[in-house]
C-alpha cells in the first residue's frame, strides 16, 4: 500500500497549520464563555439553511447574516442562547495541524471566569513529557481562571489525533479540536482533506448538571420521566439527553419529522478526485454510525494508525476514538447528506452534513442512505455487537478484522516479563442494585495534588481490606507495570453492573486490539441474553450477579498469555476501544513509556463518577518535570500551636497514609494497590523572638528511596 501525504482543507474554522520546515510550531488557545446563535449585533436565527439578525421579519428581501462569524450548533435559539466553552472563538476549537517530530507550544489561556481547565492532546505520544499529558490531578494542576499553561511537547506519531478540555464536562461544552500530525514531508501521493468530528448536543443543561441528571435516576420533562435510551443490543444507557447531533458544530434541531432549517456543515469535492476525511468521535455518550449517501467509504486509518483498506457502506465510532475513510467522488455530480445516527433504539439522534460537488448548486440533498438487501447486505465496520438484527441485512467487519500497515508481530509472553491484568469496567452495585461507576468495584476518586509531580502528598489507597472479590469501595485507584514488560490487559463489561459499552482510553500508549469477546445475542432481534462464557467473574456465583470485580479465564489454560484466537500479526493499533456491554477486549502492549497515565471510560459521566484507574508505569524512570510547574492541593488548617504542651494529640506522620504492598496471587494482580511513594515532612519549630517559623526540607534522594519501596510488588 502506498503512503499518502494529505492536504488539509477546512471549511469550518481557521485552521492553524505549522510551516513543515519549522522545527519548533507554536500557537496559543484562548478558552473563553461564548454563546451559541449570538453576533456582535445580537441574536440570529435560523431560516432555510441561512441566518438572520433577530429583527429581520422579511428573510426573502433581507440579505443572510455572515455564517462563519457565528457559533450555530443546532440552531436551537432558546431564552438566552446555550453557553460554549470554546477555543478561540469556534465551535469545534481550530484544528491544529503539525509536522511529526517538530516541537510543539501551545499556550493556554483560560479566561473563563468561574472554571479551571486542562487540554489533554487524546493519542499523542508523551514519552519524555508525561506532566504535559493535561488530566488534572494527575499530571498537572488545573488552570485556574485568568491562568496561563504552556504546553511544550514532540508531535509524534504522525496521524488523526485531537485535543479536548479533561476537566468535568467542558468537552460536552464544545472545548475540543482536531490535532493532526502529518507525516514528514517526502515524494508521495496527495489528497485533499476534510475534518468531520461528530458529536451530541443538548440545550437544556451541560456541564455538572449532567453527572445530577443520572444521581437523579434520568431525565424528566413535564413531571413524566423519559424512558432511558436503548442499545440495540436492548442493554439501556446511561440517562442523558440529546437534542441534536452536530458535525462540525452544525446541525438542525428536529421535532418529529420538520426541523428548523439552520445550516449544515458542507463538504466540497471535484468529480473523479479522492479524499481523505478524518473523522474523530468527541461526542459525550453514543456510538454513530457514519456514512455518505450513495458512497462507498474506503477505512484507512484507526486512531492514527494506517490500516490495510476496507471498503464499508459505514463505521461505527464511539467518544475518543478516530477513523479515515477514503471517499471517491465518482456520483453524478450534486449534493449527497452524509449521515450520522446514534445506535438507540428508542430515541436516534442524528447528525447531518452535505457533500458539494464542483458545479452543483448548495441546496438541500434529496438523495438517500444506500438500501441493505439481503442479496446485497451492508458491511459496518468496528460495530460493538457480532451482528445486526437479522431483517437490518448488515454483515460486521470486527476490529480484530482489521490489519495494521505496520503489520507488527503480537509480542509473546516471556516468563518473568509477562503480566496479566483483568478491569471490569462496570456499575456494579449491593444486592443487585445498580452501583458507582467502578474498575474492579473501586470507585476512583481523584486527589487533590497533581499525582505526577507531587506524589509524596498523596492520600492513602484503597487497601484489600476495604475492597475486594464481592466490595464496592472508594479510592485513587491504580496499578503499578514495570518498565520492560509485556502488559497484557483484558477490558472487561460484565457481571451484575454492566450497562452500556465503554470506549475505553488509555493515556501514555497505543495498544494491539488481539482478540475481542461478545456476549449471547438473539440473532434474529439482536438483543443481549447474558456474558460471554469465556470469563469467570467469581464471587457471586448466581448467574449473572457477580460483581466481577475478580475475574479470571473460564479456562485457566488460557492464563499467561495462552489466549487462543488472538491476533498474531498487524493486530490494529488503538488507544480507544469499544468494551461490549457483556463482553471483553484484549489488548496488549510493552511498558516502555514511564508515566502516571489515566485509564478510564471516555465516556463523561461515567469517568467523572469513577470509572477510571491510573497506570504507575516504571515511577523511578519517569523523567524530571520542569522547574515552575504549578502545585496545588487541600488547606486543611493550621495545627501549629505556639506551646506544644497545649495538645496531647500524636503526631501523625505520612506513613500513616501509606498502605504496605501485600503478596497476592497472580491471577488477582489487577487489584494491585498503587502506592506512591512517600517521604517524612521534617518539621521543625523554632521559638525565635515571639514568632515560629515552619521550614519544610523536601530531599530527593529521600522521595526517589521511599518511591522505589513503595513501588516494590
Amino acid at each position: 500500500m502506498k503512503l499518502l501525504l494529505f492536504l488539509l482543507f477546512v471549511t469550518l474554522t481557521t485552521a492553524f497549520e505549522c510551516d513543515p520546515h519549522a522545527k519548533i510550531c507554536e500557537t496559543s488557545l484562548d478558552i473563553h464563555y461564548e454563546l451559541a446563535m449570538m453576533s456582535e449585533d445580537g441574536p440570529v436565527y435560523a431560516h432555510n439553511g441561512k441566518l438572520f439578525l433577530y429583527n429581520v421579519t422579511d428573510t426573502a428581501n433581507a440579505s443572510p447574516y455572515k455564517m462563519d462569524e457565528i457559533m450555530t450548533a443546532d440552531g436551537w435559539e432558546g431564552s438566552s442562547g446555550r453557553l460554549i466553552v470554546s477555543a478561540n472563538k469556534s465551535l469545534p476549537g481550530p484544528p491544529i495541524i503539525v509536522y511529526e517530530g517538530q516541537t510543539v507550544i501551545i499556550n493556554v489561556h483560560n479566561n473563563q471566569l468561574t472554571e479551571a481547565t486542562s487540554i489533554h492532546w487524546h493519542g499523542v505520544d508523551m514519552k519524555d513529557t508525561p506532566w504535559m499529558d493535561g488530566p488534572p490531578y494527575i499530571t498537572q494542576c488545573p488552570i485556574g481562571p485568568g491562568q496561563t499553561f504552556k504546553y511544550k511537547f514532540t508531535a509524534n506519531p504522525p496521524g488523526t489525533f485531537w485535543y479536548h478540555s479533561h476537566m468535568g464536562h467542558q468537552r460536552l461544552n464544545g472545548l475540543f479540536g482536531a490535532f493532526i500530525i502529518r507525516p514528514k514531508l517526502s515524494n508521495k501521493i496527495q489528497l485533499e482533506e476534510h475534518i468531520m468530528q461528530v458529536f451530541e448536543w443538548n440545550h437544556e443543561y451541560g456541564s455538572d448538571a449532567d453527572d445530577l441528571f443520572e444521581e437523579a435516576g434520568g431525565t424528566y420533562i413535564n413531571r413524566t420521566k423519559l424512558l432511558p435510551s436503548m442499545q440495540l443490543g436492548m442493554s439501556r444507557y446511561t440517562p442523558y439527553r440529546t437534542h441534536a447531533g452536530l458535525i462540525n458544530g452544525r446541525g438542525r434541531f428536529w421535532s418529529g419529522t420538520s426541523n428548523n432549517g439552520a445550516p449544515l456543515e458542507t463538504f466540497k469535492v471535484t468529480k473523479g478526485k479522492q479524499y481523505l476525511f478524518r473523522v474523530i468521535g468527541p461526542g459525550a455518550l453514543y456510538p454513530w454510525r457514519v456514512s455518505v449517501d450513495q458512497h462507498n467509504l474506503t477505512i484507512v486509518g484507526a486512531d492514527g494508525y494506517e490500516t490495510v483498506p476496507v471498503v464499508a457502506e459505514s463505521f461505527v465510532i464511539a467518544p475518543g476514538e478516530r477513523f479515515n475513510f477514503i471517499l471517491n467522488a465518482d456520483q453524478p455530480i450534486g449534493t449527497y447528506m452524509v449521515r450520522a445516527e446514534t445506535l438507540d433504539r428508542r430515541y436516534t439522534t442524528k447528525a447531518e452534513a452535505i457533500l458539494q460537488y464542483e458545479g452543483a448548486m448548495l441546496s438541500e440533498p434529496t438523495s438517500s442512505k444506500s438500501k441493505c438487501t439481503s442479496s446485497n447486505k451492508c458491511i459496518v465496520v468496528n460495530c460493538p455487537f457480532p451482528f445486526y438484527p437479522e431483517n437490518e441485512n448488515v454483515n460486521c467487519t470486527r476490529l480484530t478484522e482489521l490489519r495494521t500497515v505496520l503489520n507488527i508481530l503480537t509480542p509473546l509472553p516471556v516468563q518473568g516479563k509477562f503480566k496479566e491484568y483483568f478491569l471490569n469496567f462496570a456499575f456494579p452495585g449491593y444486592n443487585g442494585e445498580e452501583g458507582p461507576a467502578s474498575v474492579n468495584g473501586r470507585q476512583f476518586k481523584l486527589p487533590d495534588v497533581s499525582a505526577l509531580t507531587q506524589p509524596d502528598e498523596l492520600p492513602h489507597q484503597c487497601t484489600d481490606q476495604e475492597c475486594g472479590e464481592e466490595k464496592l469501595c472508594q479510592c485513587m485507584n491504580s496499578l503499578t507495570i514495570n518498565s520492560g514488560d509485556t502488559i497484557q490487559m483484558t477490558f472487561l463489561n460484565m457481571g451484575q453492573g454492566r450497562v452500556d459499552d465503554h470506549p475505553v482510553h488509555m493515556h501514555g500508549h497505543a495498544f494491539m486490539v488481539i482478540k475481542v469477546g461478545y456476549g449471547v445475542f438473539n440473532k434474529s432481534t439482536g438483543a443481549l441474553i447474558e456474558d460471554n462464557n469465556d470469563v469467570d467473574c467469581r464471587g457471586n456465583t448466581k448467574p449473572g450477579m457477580s460483581m466481577c470485580n475478580s475475574a479470571t479465564w473460564s479456562n485457566s489454560s488460557w492464563l499467561n498469555g495462552n489466549v487462543p484466537g488472538i491476533v498474531q500479526q498487524g493486530a490494529v493499533l488503538k488507544d480507544t476501544v469499544i468494551v461490549p456491554s457483556g463482553g471483553y477486549v484484549v489488548v496488549r502492549f510493552p511498558a516502555t513509556i514511564p508515566g502516571i497515565w489515566f485509564l478510564h471510560c471516555h465516556i463523561d459521566m461515567h469517568s467523572n463518577d469513577g470509572m477510571a484507574i491510573v497506570l504507575n508505569e516504571s515511577f523511578a524512570s519517569i523523567p524530571k518535570p520542569p522547574p515552575g510547574l504549578p502545585k496545588c492541593g487541600s488547606y486543611l488548617g493550621n495545627d501549629v500551636v505556639s506551646d506544644v504542651s497545649d495538645t496531647n494529640e500524636p503526631v501523625e506522620d505520612f506513613n500513616d497514609h501509606v498502605v504496605k504492598d501485600e503478596d497476592s496471587e497472580s491471577d488477582k494482580d489487577e487489584n494491585t494497590t498503587l502506592l506512591f511513594g512517600g517521604m517524612f515532612s521534617v518539621l521543625f519549630v523554632l521559638n525565635v523572638v515571639q514568632f515560629i517559623v515552619l521550614l519544610v526540607t523536601c530531599r530527593r534522594q529521600n522521595q526517589d528511596r521511599q518511591h522505589d519501596k513503595a513501588f516494590a510488588s
